[in-house]
């Protein structure tokens, strides 16, 4: 074997031990990144789900003085028991659904959700689209309105400049 080939052998080698190494350094990094990533999505996770467990405890009591506004209402009905008695259970309803919003987590409520996401995946897509597309339509009638404020706006200016120009044209021709 020649001395070229002895030294193109041993380059070869460390260039694989080079390459094996830096495969090495880049998967260490990556674990780290993984690490670090999942450590973050849970500390999130968890911190949104303090959040909205906190905050259901404030709908929860929105929820049950609307319930108590609605039965203090109905002595306006005392002459129609009917109409009475549709309010009183309204107000039961809604007590009751802040007593469940009380009780549960928010895990409860997503689970839930899911739920009937898989059960009922025809209704929430076009319950979805019917969102969409209401959501839509008031995002270009506001558009429009605001366009249409702002053409008014720009022709009173406009306006006020042809007149400027007018006078100005008429001064020109009397001078």
């Amino acid at each position: 074997m020649g001395v070229g080939q002895q030294n193109t052998d041993r380059q070869q080698d460390t260039g694989n031990e080079d390459w094996d190494a830096l495969k090495g350094d880049v998967g260490d990094i990556a674990g780290v990144a993984v690490e670090r990533s999942r450590y973050f999505i849970d500390s999130a996770r968890e911190q949104a789900t303090d959040y909205v467990d906190r905050r259901k405890d404030d709908v929860a009591q929105s929820v049950a003085d609307f319930a108590t506004s609605l039965r203090e209402s109905t002595h306006s009905f005392d002459e129609r028991p009917n109409i009475r008695a549709v309010v009183d259970t309204a107000a039961e309803g809604l007590e009751q659904l802040a007593e469940s919003i009380r009780e549960r987590t928010f895990a409860d409520f997503f689970n839930e959700f899911e739920d009937v996401v898989r059960r009922r995946p025809a209704t929430v897509a076009a319950v979805s689209v019917a969102v969409g597309f209401l959501a839509a339509r008031f995002i270009k009638s506001t558009a429009e309105d605001l366009r249409y404020d702002g053409m008014n706006a720009g022709q009173g200016q406009g306006g006020q400049v042809r007149a400027r120009q007018a006078q100005h044209a008429r001064s020109r021709a009397g001078a």
